[in-house]
């Protein structure tokens, strides 16, 4: 699990308990579930309204991606092409047919299976860059959903709020009642801020940096392929692959 969206999530969620609690603040006052649903409820139905079923249903993907720790490194990936050159160069690009089966990866999996059937590095580079195309177009696409839950959430809260103000000014007659309905009028703007602003705006901005690091890591093994069909030397395929890596990166693996 990502720990930086845990520990983010908990700070931020943390604040505004202190701000709540500060001074005997009342935790019942800012909970009320007609509120919450309307709020959520309109938001997706707005969603679904621009996306199709299909798309939406991804949602829970999209925070389990969020979520997610991903173990995946450029270390890791040179590391591993660092040993396919070394033994393709000792006996041949047919012996990596093995190490095809072992690969979890589908991306690496068919690439790797596209060299050692022998293609051009060409054809094989036209194939990879149409995957990673289509794969960012994908990124693209739940990134601008997220996004529209950030747009229409704080839209639904101000609506909730119009109504809640509506229900109180017609029993005005009731001045006891003014402030208690206000307040609960308020709420939904509150609810579509929160989900907003600490909810979907940060899962746009993760899953745009992950889209970012999953392509960078495509781009790579690709690379890496590229070079094993081309057959040149292992310390040269190093040398290219560790321009993938930050000035760090490569300090640590020296």
């Amino acid at each position: 699990m990502d720990q930086t969206t845990i520990i983010g999530a908990l700070i931020s969620f943390g604040m505004i308990a202190v701000a709540i609690a500060v001074e005997g603040g009342d935790f019942m006052l800012f909970i009320d579930l007609r509120s919450f649903l309307l709020v959520l409820g309109g938001t997706i139905g707005a969603v679904l309204t621009q996306y199709p079923f299909g798309t939406v249903r991804t949602i829970s993907a999209l925070a389990s991606k969020v979520l997610k720790d991903e173990s995946l490194t450029a270390s890791r990936i040179i590391d591993t092409f660092m040993d396919y050159a070394q033994k393709a160069r000792r006996d041949g690009i047919l012996s990596l047919e093995e190490n095809v089966r072992d690969i979890e990866d589908p991306y690496l999996r068919k690439g790797l299976n596209l060299a050692v059937d022998g293609l051009e590095p060409e054809i094989i580079q036209n194939i990879m860059e149409t995957e990673i195309a289509n794969t960012e177009a994908r990124h693209e696409t739940g990134i601008e959903m997220a996004g529209a839950l950030a747009s229409y959430a704080p839209a639904i809260g101000m609506l909730g709020t119009v109504i809640g103000l509506v229900k109180m000014l017609k029993n005005m007659d009731e001045p006891s009642a003014i402030g208690p309905g206000l307040a609960l009028a308020l709420i939904t703007t509150f609810y579509g801020s929160l989900l907003a602003n600490f909810i979907f705006l940060p899962m746009v901005g993760k899953l745009r940096h992950k889209s970012r690091e999953e392509i960078k890591l495509m781009e790579l093994q690709m690379e890496g392929i590229l070079a094993i069909s081309r057959g040149e030397n292992p310390r040269i395929i190093m040398e290219k692959l560790s321009c993938f890596q930050s000035p760090k990166e490569r300090g640590d693996r020296s």
